[in-house]
């Protein structure tokens, strides 16, 4: 048939189908009019099962990815006869380079390979059937991990103390930060060891440091992707000096010890028998040091061979060496210093043997 003229289509009566509603769909369809002398048109296909879109609940709140991650999105939908799927993204056609969407019968699929944060973004499925009209909203959100800190300085050092301050990466990776992670080295071992963990201000004080060293700090973001590859690192050491410690000395009176002597321990009698050895023991305090003397019947013994004298730590001990009939006798230890003197006695007897 040969296709009519302008002047000839205008005068032609146009043919309009009302937008289909669910009550029109379950009824039976209506014929067109059919002007004079005009084709007859193809009727439109019955509605047997109403567009519909099954969206996942996962999809239902944004749906997040990291940078490089593939996205794969299938959503299950129906309708009889097969509808048309439609994928838009913030209202406009799909960017047909970084997306593919393949439309089944019962289920339509968005495939990004290696998602990038500019694919981000409000992404709606439509599927059309006749009038009818199904539409279903997926938030894509494709992050990674923040940038670095701008800087960092040191604002203060006090007793085993520091401050610190910084200021937000200009980066924040295409998501909300959760924090700052704080870390410290000392110069002598140089490893870094994290001492605060999702700090939500700009500044921290960082306690409990050892006196007599020195340590550097850095700080890292961190948002849902993890931490930033880089911190920056404080210009200045802070240097944790020992406090000075001044000793007082309380004076106090110097005791003397100077003492007389005195026997705290007297000599004891005794009988011995003819030949067997007999000692004599006796203890003396003094101070200083008093000279011992000892006496037989009121007579000095000293350098005498039959007796040895000993002295030890205040303890006098006087050795008979073979004692005889004669060697009885009162026998008196005499100490002697320059406080004064004392003495002490004792009897020995010497008898036969049995």
């Amino acid at each position: 048939m040969e296709a009519a003229t302008a002047p000839e289509a205008a005068l032609r009566p146009t043919l309009k189908v009302k937008e289909a509603s669910p009550a029109d769909a379950d009824g039976p369809q209506a014929s067109p009019r059919r002007g004079t002398g005009s084709p007859l048109p193809q009727l439109l296909p019955p509605i047997e099962e109403h567009p519909k879109i099954w969206l996942p609940w996962a999809l239902r709140q944004t749906y997040i990815r990291k940078v490089g991650d593939t996205v794969n999105l299938l959503i299950p939908f129906q309708g009889k006869p097969k509808p048309q799927a439609i994928w838009t993204r913030d209202g406009c056609a799909l960017d047909t380079s970084r997306v593919s969407v393949r439309n089944g019968e019962r289920d339509s699929i968005l495939f990004i390979r290696e998602a990038q944060r500019a694919d981000s973004g409000r992404y709606q499925l439509s599927v059309q059937l006749g009038g009818l009209e199904a539409t279903a909203t997926i938030d894509i959100l494709v992050i990674e991990r923040p940038g670095p800190p701008q800087s960092i300085k040191l604002v203060d050092v006090w007793g085993s103390s520091a401050t610190l301050e910084w200021t937000p990466p200009q980066d924040m990776g295409n998501a909300a930060l959760l924090g700052y992670t704080v870390q410290k080295a000392d110069t002598k071992s140089g490893l870094w060891f994290t001492v605060l963990e999702r700090c939500r201000r700009a500044s921290c004080t960082v306690p409990n440091l050892i006196v007599g060293n020195s340590y550097a700090f850095r700080v890292f973001a961190e948002n849902q992707c993890g931490l930033s590859k880089n911190a920056p690192v404080t210009a200045d050491l802070a240097h944790i000096q020992k406090a000075a410690t001044v000793y007082r000395t309380e004076g106090f009176a110097q005791r003397d010890f100077s003492e007389a002597p005195k026997f705290t321990q007297p000599l004891a009698d005794c009988t011995t028998v003819i030949g067997y050895d007999t000692q004599l023991f006796c203890c003396v305090r003094a101070s200083p040091k008093p000279k011992i003397i000892w006496l037989k019947n009121k007579m000095d013994i000293q350098g005498n061979p039959k007796y040895r004298a000993l002295t030890h730590l205040g303890i006098c001990s006087l050795e008979i060496r073979k004692p005889g009939p004669f060697d009885g006798g009162i026998y008196t230890c005499k100490a002697v210093n320059p406080l004064g003197e004392a003495s002490v006695d004792c009897r020995v007897d010497v008898k036969a043997p049995n």
